[in-house]
């Protein structure tokens, strides 16, 4: 199978509307299917749009892309974290998922940022719904699992181009 037709820019533009496509796919789920994100999916959105970001300036700028993929990788593996958690959450007994919280305005409004980070981390009740599943996983779960292929790539493309930074 013959991957030269792969380039970088054109690995980073991929990767770049991936990351739009699944951000586009949340906005749907939210504002047409009715499912209100929980504060760790927004926060996944924020990776995903790190991911998405970064690759995009990989793209337009065409050089220095050791460091595009570092930074996107950072993205990504704080991205599949959070997801973890999620899924963690998810897949706890019902006896020990916690109660309900503040949406993440309130939180991120009314704590100072170090306190509202660990009470969204904590998770809440809402965290641990599963409303919507597809191939038996849920979104949390295809979330890490995107997480995890962009990590991979990532950190192959920096294994694979050794220039110096």
């Amino acid at each position: 199978m013959n991957l030269q037709f792969i380039t970088e820019r054109r690995f980073f533009l991929f990767a770049a509307l991936v990351c739009m496509a699944l951000l586009g796919f949340g906005y749907y789920l939210q504002f047409v299917r009715g499912l209100d994100p929980c504060p760790l999916c927004i926060l996944q959105r924020v990776a995903y749009l790190g991911v998405g970001v970064v690759c995009l300036a990989a793209f337009i700028h065409g050089s220095a892309t050791r460091i595009y993929s570092a930074l996107a990788l950072v993205c990504a593996l704080a991205g599949a974290g959070i997801a973890a958690r999620q899924v963690w959450l998810q897949h706890l007994p019902s006896d020990r998922v916690p109660e309900c919280g503040p949406g993440l305005d309130f939180i991120l409004q009314a704590f100072p940022l170090f306190d509202a980070l660990k009470l969204i981390f904590t998770g809440s009740g809402e965290c641990a719904e599963t409303v919507w599943t597809f191939l038996s996983l849920s979104i949390a779960e295809w979330s890490l699992f995107w997480f995890a292929a962009f990590s991979a790539l990532l950190l192959f493309h920096l294994v694979r181009h050794r220039q110096a930074f």
